[in-house]
């Protein structure tokens, strides 16, 4: 009877309520709740979940602890793998990982896993749990590069073995695109973002902010004069892509990533911030991503009115299913099978429109999504004041620009070794967006995770005694 129980709800803010505010959409489960919906886990012999998890968190033991009431050893047990759990319950694709996997889902509602981490992560911190690990330094020296999910899983994993780890971020706060990109509703900074941050600190981390790798510190001077053993680069992708359509040079067009960066890293949405920010009237939200839900839904309690375009159907959206419902729910106007051609402007220049053509999808492109087809003759527009573009990002060039043999891929990207990290400099590892591009809060955690097991590896053999 317990599997066939139906999924414990999650208490949420209600829509005409939360567009008002930036506090937390999702209030989460409560213990009584946490522990029904624990009850509805089968402790499968062969847990797919874990392996669909890309840090391999023991998922069924977590969960047996919540059910037995036991929350301290179900932290316990999370933090032998995540050092973020608090953020990834809130902001993982558990649909397409973890819970996707879940056998329960085959014929019903899989285990709500990520609000189950979430639970334990909350209750850690409002309890003041705790259990520091002790370490012995080893004598080795790791630099890391950007303090976003890889570089503080990276870190975690090496201050944990012994290591000595500075992390160098270039924003004046640690947590990279936890701090910058992701908004206050889905991701609260003061309770979650920098709690969690400075429980990587406890590991004995060192995090040094407005440091620009290339500018201020190059990777040749951190090997050679800094006396780091070797270095990981997890600085992610915040260079924006354009359409490069007619019109983008108006004032009012502005990258998701500098609207988002003003809105949580400046603080914009809140009065006592001098952070300028314009949404005008209406804006229209040019992707289909979670940034670009994140960049609607933010603009939508600046108190604009939101049109969201994206050139596919719903079905083809790669935005969260959690994230396009609650846009829905807060009255984004998805505005799909649509494609901009130009930005229009007035005398002065300054946005007043969007010219869009209606699209049909033809045959599947080499990403499996129907491609996209212009339908002639469909030209159309949206009247707006603003115009964010969300169309993906990619690495700083930076980095890679001042350091002598170090390869990358005509987008930018850094070339790495998917399961090691290497990259064609000796030393020299990384992982998350800087070497895939835009992706997920987990993946690259798990791409940390897997560069620091090949830095200790390489450490040992080059410089071992």
């Amino acid at each position: 009877m317990a599997a066939k129980a139906p999924r414990v709800p999650v208490r949420e803010q209600l829509p005409a309520e939360r567009i008002k505010n930036f506090n937390e959409v999702c209030f989460g489960y409560n213990a009584s709740e946490a522990m029904q919906e624990a009850e509805r886990c089968i402790q499968c012999k062969n847990p797919r979940c874990v392996q669909a998890c890309p840090v391999y968190i023991q998922i069924p033991q977590f969960i047996k602890a919540i059910k037995e009431n036991r929350f301290g050893d179900a932290a316990d047990i999370i933090a032998e793998d995540s050092s973020l759990p608090a953020v990834c319950g809130r902001v993982c694709p558990q649909e397409s990982q973890c819970e996707g996997a879940c056998i329960l889902g085959v014929k019903g509602e899989p285990v709500a896993i990520g609000k189950l981490e979430r639970f334990v992560a909350d209750w850690g911190r409002t309890e003041n749990y705790y259990k520091p690990i002790e370490t012995t330094h080893n004598g080795y020296k790791v630099a890391v590069i950007g303090s976003g999910p890889a570089g503080l899983a990276c870190a975690t994993d090496l201050a944990k073995w012994g290591y000595q780890v500075k992390i160098f971020e270039a924003l004046h706060r640690p947590g990279g695109v936890l701090e910058y990109g992701i908004p206050e509703f889905r991701l609260p900074k003061d309770d979650v973002v920098r709690y969690e941050v400075n429980n990587v600190v406890k590991l004995g981390v060192e995090i040094e902010t407005d440091v620009i790798v290339g500018r201020t510190i190059t990777i040749d001077e951190l090997l050679d004069t800094e006396g780091y053993h070797a270095v990981f680069i997890g600085s992610g992708a915040g260079l924006p892509k354009f359409m490069n359509i007619p019109g983008e040079n108006f004032n009012g067009v502005v990258s998701a990533n500098e609207f988002l960066t003003r809105t949580n890293l400046m603080k914009a949405f809140d009065p006592e911030y001098d952070t300028p920010i314009y949404v005008g009237k209406r804006v229209a939200v040019v992707g289909g991503g979670n940034v670009a839900m994140d960049a609607a839904r933010t603009a939508r309690r600046l108190g604009a009115e939101v049109y969201l375009v994206y050139r596919r159907s719903e079905k083809e959206l790669p935005a969260r299913v959690e994230e396009v419902h609650h846009a829905k729910e807060e009255g984004i106007i998805l505005k799909l099978l649509n494609n901009p051609t130009e930005v229009l402007g007035d005398e002065k220049g300054w946005v007043k429109g969007l010219r869009c053509i209606k699209m049909d999808l033809g045959e599947p492109d080499e990403s499996g999504r129907r491609r996209p087809i212009e339908v002639k003759g469909s030209e159309f527009d949206i009247e707006c004041d603003v115009v964010i573009m969300s169309l993906g990002t990619s690495p700083n060039p930076l980095i890679a620009g001042t350091t002598p043999g170090l390869t990358t891929e005509r987008w930018g990207g850094i070339v790495a070794n998917e399961e090691t990290g290497e990259t064609s400099r000796e030393g020299v590892f990384a992982g998350g967006d800087a070497v895939t591009g835009a992706a997920t809060v987990i993946l690259a955690m798990g791409a940390g995770r897997k560069a620091a097991k090949q830095i200790d590896v390489y450490v040992r053999e080059k410089f071992g005694k």
